[in-house]
Formats: structure tokens, C-alpha cells, sequence
């Protein structure tokens, strides 16, 4: 079991800080900046524990000293109780990007109509629990559906931890419900496509070969209006040795929107050698590989019962409205628990 160790984060941070005061450290200027990332994240973790431990303490010399505010008290200590249970989060994020943003792509999947209202109800889900979460969201792309809902959409997370946290969503997701789309009011079942890819810096050591990729423009789509943009200024990035597809349409300029679709690419191709090696892990200590486009993961059943149950770790909640508006932490945490007891992949 990974639990959050002060001390061993102290040391760590000591080790950093020693690093940092050797001669000629700023020469290597991309290590040097890893490691000063990695001593700010350290330092902001510990900061953290001794305000809750503060704060506490607080609470306890209060209760002993006033018995009858237990109430005042247990309303203190419960915000820390959640504050405490995402820094112990913290400790399950070991992988290469973890730290750092998110790249969060839907894609509408079987079921038509409803597929594509199912992703854009994916969408509202993961921007609300972003928000709730103080992640920060920039929305790169969003292609609308024949007559509703969206055949994909884009979002870049930014935040601490954002990518090992988002990285838990990766898979296929079922709705059954009944169809709004459907004159006879019957039962359907919609699927839609979550891919989670660390996104890195526009100077990150991936080469992409310029005879491996297409580039294709396009006119951005939109509400109309005055948000339409007259040129085709939207961009679309095929790699052709892996079949990766990536689309920008949020800048103005075709020169902007190709290089951060760019970008996306090279992040892309980060989670497909993030993949392969947990795969490689996975394969090692006998842990079941289950990772492909067909990786059912999560089941959300609005009819004729309510129910949202992951099929990774058997969690279920049956609030599902609660669940739709951004409330998966539940299963967020149970998954990275499993993942770092190598029950999952």
C-alpha cells in the first residue's frame, strides 16, 4: 500500500535542494528545470501537510477545551479529511508525466445520434470535475454531430497531478437509456471513447518525421455568426504509421492551430510509449492487459434502473445525476489504488 510519506518527501526535497546548489547547474537548462519543478512540487506537498496538521491540531485543542463545539469542530475537520485524502492521492502518481497537464480527448463511438450526445455529455461531466477539482481547461477542438451532441471534442487539463489523475478516465464508456432521439421512446445503448495523453512542452525531445504525417485544413466549425471563421483555418494532423489523428480549431491563424495540433501529436505519441511499457509491466506481473479501443471501463445505466459501475474496480454509485455532473473521484481514487497494487493496468 503507497501512502504519503512526509519524511521521505523531506529528504527528497533536501536531495533536490543540495543538487541545486552545486556549481554549474543552470548549464544543463532542461535538467535543471526538471529538477526545480520537481523541488516546487515537493515544497508544496509539505506545505500542505504541516497546514493540515496545523489546522488539526487546532481543531482537537478546541473540542478538548469547548466539548460542546463538537459540532463547530467536526464541521472543521471534515473539509481537512478530503484535503487529506487528495495529498495521500498524491503518492499514487509515480509515472513519467503524472505531475503534469492532461490531453483529454472524446470520441463518439456505435449508436449514432445518441453516441454523439453521449460524448458531449462526457464532456460537461469531465469540465465540471475539472472545476471542482481547480484544474484549469482550454477547449482545443470540438466537432458538432449531424443533429446533435459531438462527433469529438478536445480539452486541454492544466493543473497539478492533472494527467495522473485524468489517465484513470482512458477507456470506453457505456450509456443505456432511453433514447431522446428515438420516436418510440425505446432503450439504447451509446459508446463513446476517452483517450488521456500527458501534454508536453512545445520543446519536448519527440522528433516527428514530416513524411510520416498528413496535414489537412478545414473551415472551424461553430454556432454561427460571427464565431465562424471565413478561412480553413482549422487543423488536421493524421500519423500515418500509427493512424493517431489530431485536430486544432481554436486559434485564428492556421499557423497556430497547426502547431498546436503539433503539440497534441507529440503527446499522443508520449501516451502510446506510456502504453506500451505498462503493458510491458502488466505482462510482467501477470496482470490482465486491457487497454485497446474495446476496453469497456465504465457502464452508466440510466434505464430502467440507475446505476454507474466501473468495471475495472466494481465500484458503483447509484446517484447517477451526481455522477454526470462531475462527481467520479470515487472511482478516480479506486482505480489509482488498484493500479498502484497492480491489480489493474
Amino acid at each position: 500500500m503507497i501512502t504519503f510519506d512526509p519524511d521521505r518527501l523531506t529528504r527528497r526535497r533536501d536531495e533536490l535542494e543540495d543538487t541545486m546548489g552545486e556549481p554549474g547547474f543552470w548549464d544543463d537548462q532542461a535538467g535543471a528545470a526538471r529538477i526545480s519543478t520537481e523541488h516546487a512540487r515537493l515544497t508544496r506537498r509539505l506545505e500542505r501537510y504541516e497546514r493540515l496538521r496545523s489546522e488539526y491540531e487546532d481543531a482537537n485543542e478546541l473540542f478538548a477545551l469547548e466539548p460542546t463545539l463538537e459540532d463547530d469542530v467536526a464541521g472543521q475537520l471534515g473539509p481537512l479529511e478530503d484535503e487529506l485524502a487528495r495529498l495521500q492521492e498524491d503518492a499514487l502518481f509515480t509515472g513519467n508525466y503524472d505531475a503534469g497537464d492532461a490531453l483529454l480527448e472524446i470520441h463518439a463511438g456505435t449508436g449514432g445520434t445518441d453516441a454523439q450526445d453521449w460524448a458531449e455529455m462526457l464532456l460537461r461531466m469531465y469540465l465540471r470535475w475539472a472545476s471542482d477539482r481547480g484544474f484549469a481547461t482550454d477547449m482545443l477542438e470540438a466537432s458538432p454531430g449531424e443533429e446533435a451532441g459531438l462527433k469529438s471534442a478536445t480539452v486541454a487539463v492544466r493543473g497539478e497531478n492533472a494527467y495522473g489523475t485524468a489517465k484513470a478516465e482512458r477507456g470506453v464508456h457505456r450509456l443505456v437509456r432511453l433514447s431522446p432521439f428515438d420516436a418510440a421512446h425505446r432503450r439504447h445503448t451509446a459508446f463513446a471513447q476517452v483517450v488521456v495523453a500527458p501534454l508536453l512542452a512545445d520543446d519536448a525531445p519527440i522528433e516527428i518525421d514530416d513524411a510520416e504525417i498528413r496535414i489537412d485544413t478545414y473551415r472551424s466549425s461553430g454556432a454561427g455568426g460571427q464565431h465562424v471563421n471565413k478561412t480553413d483555418s482549422a487543423v488536421r494532423i493524421t500519423h500515418i504509421p500509427t493512424g493517431i489523428v489530431v485536430q486544432c480549431q481554436n486559434e485564428r491563424s492556421q499557423t497556430s492551430n497547426k502547431q498546436t495540433a503539433l503539440r497534441m501529436l507529440k503527446s499522443r505519441l508520449a501516451e502510446l510509449e506510456e502504453e506500451k511499457r505498462e503493458a510491458e509491466l502488466a505482462k510482467e506481473r501477470g496482470a490482465a492487459q486491457d487497454i485497446g479501443f474495446g476496453s469497456q471501463i465504465r457502464s452508466y445505466v440510466l434505464h430502467p434502473y440507475q446505476l454507474v459501475k466501473d468495471h475495472r474496480t466494481d465500484v458503483e454509485v447509484g446517484n447517477t445525476q451526481s455522477v454526470l455532473d462531475g462527481g467520479i473521484d470515487d472511482f478516480v481514487h479506486a482505480y489509482l489504488l488498484a493500479k498502484a497494487a497492480g491489480k489493474v493496468l
